[in-house]
């Protein structure tokens, strides 16, 4: 499989992008800063070099032609303030989701945020994300031409993975290590009958494969 990646030098899409190379797909991670290709290399994907804050779709898309699946992973990161919220985690996203439509990409995930929801009341930074990322999530799901689904972590850690996990519509507060983020993911890729479905992870006593062939119905 060939899999476009957005946030390619993010900490869960590095993650991805290893697990993917070790099998043999090919993982091709979005950057705006050149300076990052090496990383994305070392980790066994190809680095495409785009700002998807100033892309237009059609540049968008043909980074995603060809490709089996998108992901986006991209993030302002916590240390970025409340535009970039809505420039990154909101309008980024929005615009992939345009430019997976216009290269005819349907599978589509979306790494979002436990809590994430476009109504979320408050003025703090953390707030305005938990609206920027519901806002892109609902964006997501009102399209009928991508097969998406919808992965939202709870707090993510450094940890070791277990290769274990609770997930699930809705899973309650808990930790997850960014290993079995990643590992969720992959196996997400893998079962096309979880399109349409919003899933929220945190560190459980349930095998990945497990886990996510329980929400597929399989």
């Amino acid at each position: 499989m060939r899999i476009v990646i957005a946030g390619g030098h993010g900490q869960i899409a590095l993650r991805l992008e290893r697990l993917l190379a070790a099998r043999g797909d090919e993982a091709v991670g979005i950057i705006r800063n050149p300076q990052q290709s090496q990383d994305l290399t070392d980790a066994g994907a190809e680095p495409a070099l785009l700002d998807l804050e100033s892309a237009t779709v059609e540049q968008t898309a043909q980074v995603l032609r060809g490709a089996d699946a998108a992901v986006f992973a991209a993030g302002a990161g916590p240390n970025s303030g409340t535009a970039r919220k809505d420039t990154v985690d909101r309008d980024a996203a929005v615009l992939f989701a345009d430019a997976a439509e216009a290269a005819g990409v349907r599978r589509y995930l979306v790494v979002s945020s436990m809590g994430a929801d476009p109504g979320h009341p408050g003025d703090e930074v953390f707030d305005v994300y938990l609206r920027a990322k519901g806002a892109a999530d609902a964006d997501v799901r009102s399209r009928t031409a991508l097969d998406w689904t919808i992965l939202r972590p709870g707090m993510l850690t450094n940890d070791a993975g277990t290769g274990q996990v609770l997930l699930a519509a809705s899973t309650g507060r808990g930790p997850i290590p960014r290993d079995d983020v990643a590992a969720t993911l992959l196996e997400l890729l893998d079962t096309p009958a979880t399109a349409g479905l919003t899933l929220e992870a945190i560190s459980g006593n349930v095998p990945v494969t497990v886990a996510v062939k329980d929400v597929a119905g399989n």
